[in-house]
């Protein structure tokens, strides 16, 4: 992967590019393919790892919270590992995995789209890509009026 590629420098060429400015790269190259208007959205090569962790782990979710650490990463588990209730909201789904966030951090978070893409470097113990030497991410940007359109999320998994 070549350094400032939409997924973030290769492990051997540091990269001087803002990674919050490849995301907006990534996410609007995603806007402009003629997918359906969605609150939360997949790269290719974050699509690719979830299909190949799904071989080893089963159905997976993703599950977006608030909190400190790792908090602002979206940790992917096996389905019904992280239970899920009153206090979240289901934003869709990302190449077959659903993708919920904490009801609260959706409260600052409900005009923004999230992609959910996948850079070098070890994340979190608890998600399922950590063992891979890689970690989700998200990049994000303000809806566009036709997402903003959408449907409002509803509280309760």
């Amino acid at each position: 992967m070549p350094a400032g590629s939409p997924t973030g420098p290769s492990a051997d060429a540091p990269s001087a590019v803002d990674p919050a400015a490849e995301g907006a790269e990534v996410v609007e190259a995603a806007a402009l393919a003629g997918r359906p208007a969605s609150r939360v959205d997949i790269t290719p090569e974050a699509a690719a790892l979830l299909e190949r962790l799904r071989g080893r782990h089963g159905p997976l979710m993703f599950h977006q919270s608030g909190g400190c650490c790792d908090g602002s990463s979206p940790m992917c588990y096996p389905q019904g590992d992280f239970l899920t209730g009153a206090g979240d909201v289901l934003l869709g789904e990302v190449a077959g995995a659903p993708f919920w966030m904490s009801a609260s951090q959706y409260g600052y978070w409900r005009h923004t789209h999230l992609t959910v893409d996948v850079v070098p470097g070890r994340g979190s113990g608890f998600s399922v890509e950590a063992p891979e030497g890689v970690r989700f991410l998200i990049r994000s940007r303000l809806l566009t009026e036709e997402e903003l359109a959408l449907p409002e999320v509803v509280a309760g998994g």
